[in-house]
């Protein structure tokens, strides 16, 4: 039996192409006659285009196109366009130049007049929600419930009473109508019993996601076909984006895309930018590169949904929370809506396992730039709106932070999320939370840290934190497509994109073991849709190892059918005769009694039918029926959707413990250490497990130190266009980080491996503000990210003396 390719490290097929520059990203292609593009964004947070002057910039040598929202197919309703009329946020993009230099096309926008007509804006999700205070939109200033057939959600106008606001004080959110909500057990009840209630607000900071590599993109067009050189997280599952955004049949589109350096979420189903170069080489009848700048990222890269939450929560003496009653404004940006607030909702109610809870939310519309999933989009949130309410309520009752979460985490098939019509909730397929905080507090070990915590050493003082991340990890239904070749190697076709996390190959590691054959003789095909990819989930959500894992379990089950079938055609008897190994199927009990996968291929290819691909299953997608028919007749193709059965929903958690250090006559914030412990069912690729784990922590650790986007609420504008101003973590901000993962098999899948993206994000989020409380006091700040500012004047004043309730400051 060959050696199980799953659960060991590896060197991927793609590292020695990155490591020596060979890797080719969007920027990097060329082509005959390539144009350049570049972009006229708005200096408006809010304006209507009333004129276009192009006529000057028309006539300077170079200039082959200019393209304006009038050249763009209309998408109808609230839909972003690449170009607009109307730009909702400063840096929307108005208008394109193409021109045989990106100089000339610089020199060319400064050529172009606009005529823009101001309209009223607003950057401050709360302030919006004032009476007297202007909508983002013509059209209103909240998301609405869905109207209409098919539905789609609807924007409206809200407004909250001067009565809502004076409700809140002591920095308290104020709780006006909500315009979703959704509520189990008997809240009042609950609340009645409690031996201690904490209500407190907490402001979640909005940040951009900056991937090292910006949404450039090259296009040109041949024979009729939009051939598109991106970056996005999702290969094939962008087709269809960009042929709805270019006005095109999606078999009229080549997507091309081997490396993507980077997109936490915001190139999940690519950008709606990507259809500038593309209109305009169809216009200039030449390929065009558009190369976007940084600055120009900071304002169509987008977002991170930035939350006001209002969190009361009831305990028992003994710490459990019986009750929980969560309120957040959330701000989509212009676009959207976004559902963050409800992820961040089912992730409050899985995390802490309350016995009644309510969940409200307003999703406000804003003059700032788009927002998009960000790794964690939503329990990222949950974590910081509530991590404080359980650290408080821990100090209150005299109960360990460890101990107050281990008792109300969630295990086995637990439930969460609102009821449906008949009162029942959806269940998840399995968690092991308490396993995951045993072994993180041993291994940080927790005690010897907390006894030494609040102790004044010089002008320094520690302070430890923990808190468990979660997000959903999986998703089912998607398809499996390989062929065994007469050169006895097995090509594996992956249509997911390859951003650097490696799952882009992992997946085909899965087929490899099931055929037991050797990892060298593995190809594995991606970042090509001309090579035939098949129907994958989106790369976001931490769906990847999960949905794609069970796809190719299909799949390569069904080329082992296959080889089963073919020996029991060719050798006599029954395909459950045969089994498989070193390459070959042969007769159980008779191991010379077989076929080499050289020589199944070749027979496959002879028999025709459902062995070579001319036949296929009616059940996987047309998508995968196209790429199938590019690999007919060329060996034994194995294809299948994934139908395997799943109770519950899958999610995974990461345990997060850290030590912090506070310089209280300074306010500077260090990062001691750090420790973490991933639930995420089988390990399939340990070293990559590792590095993603780490890699989503430092990403929490950041919104709670470092990240942030600032606006001028006065004009508008954007304060933190670079990373001088929107500070990223650095290595030099990285203490010693240690991780491991319980390798516990999730019993609802074939292979029981599910995702890890982004628990990680909302367990360093949480556990450093958590020891930043346990520091300094945990009534010292309501805001993140907790800078040296916010410590500092909290400590000279003895209580929080930061904006409680302003975002983007």
């Amino acid at each position: 039996m060959a050696e199980r390719l799953v659960g060991s490290n590896y060197v991927t097929p793609d590292i020695i192409a990155k490591v020596t520059g060979r890797a080719r990203y969007a920027e990097d292609f060329r082509a005959d006659g390539m144009l350049f593009c570049k972009l006229m964004l708005s200096e408006r947070p809010h304006a209507r285009v009333l004129g276009i002057d192009k006529r000057r910039a028309e006539a300077l040598p170079g200039v082959r196109a200019i393209i304006t929202a009038d050249d763009v197919p209309q998408l109808g309703g609230t839909t972003e366009h690449c170009l607009t009329k109307e730009p909702l946020y400063a840096g929307e993009p108005i208008l394109a130049v193409a021109a045989t230099s990106e100089e000339i096309a610089a020199d060319a926008i400064e050529l172009i007049e606009l005529d823009l007509e101001p309209l009223p804006h607003i950057v401050d999700p709360i302030e919006s929600l004032r009476a007297a205070s202007p909508n983002a939109r013509t059209d209103g200033n909240v998301w609405g419930p869905a109207a209409g057939q098919p539905p789609r959600p609807t924007i409206q106008e809200l407004k909250w009473t001067d009565a809502d606001f004076a409700e809140a004080t002591d920095g308290r959110m104020p709780t006006g109508k909500a315009m979703e909500e959704w509520s189990y057990g008997d809240l009042d009840a609950q609340f009645k019993n409690a031996a201690l209630v904490v209500d407190e607000s907490f402001v979640v900071p909005s940040t951009g996601h900056h991937p090292m590599e910006t949404r450039s993109a090259m296009a040109f067009w041949q024979n009729g076909k939009l051939h598109l050189h991106c970056s996005t997280q999702s290969v094939v599952r962008t087709v269809d984006a960009v042929a709805r955004w270019v006005g095109i049949k999606p078999e009229d589109v080549v997507l091309i895309c081997e490396y993507t350096g980077g997109g936490f979420g915001s190139k999940g189903g690519g950008a709606v930018s990507m259809a500038i170069p593309a209109l305009l080489s169809k216009k200039a009848n030449a390929p065009v590169m558009m190369r976007i700048s940084r600055e120009e990222e900071s304002y169509i890269g987008r977002a991170r949904t930035n939350m006001i939450g209002r969190a009361r929560a009831g305990f028992a003496k003994d710490g459990r929370i019986l009750a929980l009653d969560l309120f957040i404004v959330q701000d989509s940006g212009p676009y959207g809506p976004m559902g963050d607030h409800r992820s961040a909702g089912n992730a409050a109610s899985l995390i802490y396992q309350p016995a009644a809870m309510r969940w409200r939310a307003v999703n406000v519309v804003t003059n700032t730039p788009p927002r998009t999933q960000q790794r964690s989009p939503g329990p990222m949130q949950a974590n910081g709106i509530c991590e404080g309410v359980i650290t408080k309520a821990a100090k209150q009752l005299g109960i360990d932070q460890v101990a107050i979460r281990r008792m109300n985490s969630p295990e086995g098939k637990a439930l969460y999320g609102p009821p449906d019509a008949k009162g029942g909730r959806r269940h998840i397929t399995s968690a092991f939370v308490k396993e995951a905080l045993d072994r993180g507090a041993q291994q940080f070990d927790w005690e010897m840290r907390k006894a030494r915590a609040g102790t004044r050493g010089g002008s320094k003082v520690r302070g430890v934190g923990v808190a468990v991340g979660s997000h959903p990890a999986g998703s089912i239904g998607f398809d499996g497509l390989m062929t065994i070749r007469p050169d006895g190697k097995l090509y594996v076709q992956s249509g997911v994109g390859n951003l650097g996390t490696h799952s882009v190959i992992d997946l085909a590691r899965v087929a490899a073991d099931i055929l037991e054959i050797p990892w060298e003789k593995v190809v594995v095909n991606w970042g090509d849709t001309s090579k035939g990819l098949p129907w994958t989930c989106l790369s976001v959500g931490s769906q990847t190892t999960h949905a794609m894992t069970r796809a190719n379990h299909a799949g390569a089950m069904d080329a082992k059918k296959k080889l089963q079938e073919i020996a029991a055609r060719d050798l006599g008897g029954a395909p459950d005769d045969y089994t498989i190994g070193n390459e070959r199927v042969f007769r159980k009990g008779s191991p010379s009694r077989g076929l080499t996968y050289a020589q199944a291929a070749t027979r496959a290819i002879a028999l025709g039918g459902k062995f070579d691909g001319h036949e296929v299953p009616a059940d996987i997608h047309a998508v995968t029926k196209a790429a199938a028919a590019l690999h007919v007749g060329v060996g034994l193709m194995g294809v299948a959707k994934d139908v395997y059965p799943r109770n519950g929903d899958s999610y995974s958690f990461v345990a997060g413990f850290a030590e912090v250090e506070v310089d209280v006559e300074t306010g500077v914030v260090t990062l001691v250490d750090f420790y973490s412990v991933g639930d995420v069912g089988t390990i399939v690729n340990p070293r990559s497990l590792i590095a993603q784990i780490n890699g989503g922590c430092c990403l929490g650790i950041a919104h709670a130190l470092f990240q942030k986007l600032v606006y001028d609420p006065h004009y508008g504008l954007s304060l933190a266009r670079r990373f001088h101003h929107n500070k990223p973590m650095t290595i030099l901000d990285i203490p010693q980080m240690h991780s491991s993962a319980l390798d516990m098999a999730d019993p609802e899948t074939p292979v029981g491996a599910r995702g890890v993206g982004e628990p990680p994000v909302g367990a360093g989020f949480g556990a450093v503000l958590n020891a930043i409380a346990d520091a300094i006091g945990v009534d010292a700040f309501r805001r993140a990210p907790v800078t040296s500012d916010v410590v500092l004047m909290s400590l000279t004043h003895g209580k929080r003396m930061h904006e409680p309730l302003q975002s983007h400051i």
